[in-house]
């Protein structure tokens, strides 16, 4: 009986889980039809915000880990700066700052750099405003999750033997090209899962842009419980849509990591 329990998978367990709370709670309530309809709405918002931060934050942390992992003393030092400084900081502080310090100061710096164009009348004043909210959150998830994901790749790339680069060098090769074509491809392979993990955290972490304003599952959630006063309801929702994109990736995640070992193999 035991091996039986042990043979079950976890992802079965979950379904089971999530399946059974959500509907002994629409048996406790009738109004989850038109809960998870309003809810629902911000679903997209939550995915868009997700996955441009994400694919902004693996390029800009694939740069800073080379940079880590570099033979030149000034960007060594200049990317574990930002990466120290960067991680030392709670997601919600950053997003305030982008949000209220980093876009005005942004827009400043442009009109300063587009000053000959603006007085010539060509293109008008960039207002602070011009940068939405959900804009800013997205700039603020990339340059948080950019520092977590450049240790990834740098945990990555120097876990690959110093031989191999060795013995491509000294058939010829440059440092980039023994980089790109010998040292990165063997990296990504190795820190994909991890890549995987980040995208769940990122997917969690988008909730924060309810502190902006934008629209997503956690803010509307947020306004439909505030004017109904139905708060268990309402986040059970919020909760349910949440683990639904969870679950979904740590599966994805968990079959590409069994990929891989067989690949090993």
């Amino acid at each position: 009986m035991k091996e039986r329990f042990e043979r079950i998978p976890w992802w079965l367990v979950a379904i089971v889980l999530l399946g059974g709370w959500l509907l002994a709670s629409a048996f406790m309530s009738g109004d989850y039809r038109v809960i998870l309809s309003a809810v629902s709405r911000g679903l997209g918002v939550t995915i868009t915000v997700s996955l441009v931060a994400y694919g902004a934050s693996i390029i800009l942390g694939l740069c800073l880990g080379l940079m880590r992992s570099s033979h030149v003393r000034v960007a060594r030092e200049i990317s574990t700066f930002y990466i120290e400084l960067v991680r030392g900081l709670p997601m919600l502080v950053i997003l305030y700052y982008i949000a209220f310090v980093g876009a005005p100061a942004l827009a400043q710096v442009l009109n300063t750099i587009l000053a000959p164009l603006i007085n010539a009348g060509i293109i008008g004043k960039i207002e602070p405003r011009s940068f939405d909210f959900a804009t800013r959150a997205i700039i603020a998830l990339t340059l948080g999750y950019a520092a977590f994901i450049a240790e990834i790749f740098r945990a990555g790339i120097e876990s690959i033997d110093r031989g191999q680069r060795e013995a491509a060098e000294a058939l010829g090769m440059s440092h980039w090209q023994v980089t790109w074509h010998i040292v990165l491809p063997q990296a990504i392979r190795n820190v994909l899962p991890a890549l995987g993990n980040e995208f769940v955290a990122i997917i969690k972490d988008s909730s924060l842009v309810s502190a902006l304003g934008v629209q997503d599952i956690t803010q509307l959630g947020k306004v439909y419980a505030a004017s109904t006063f139905k708060f268990f309801e309402t986040y059970n929702a919020v909760a349910f849509f949440y683990l639904c994109l969870t679950v979904s990736l740590s599966l994805l995640v968990r079959q590409l990591e069994k990929r891989l070992k067989r690949g090993r193999k």
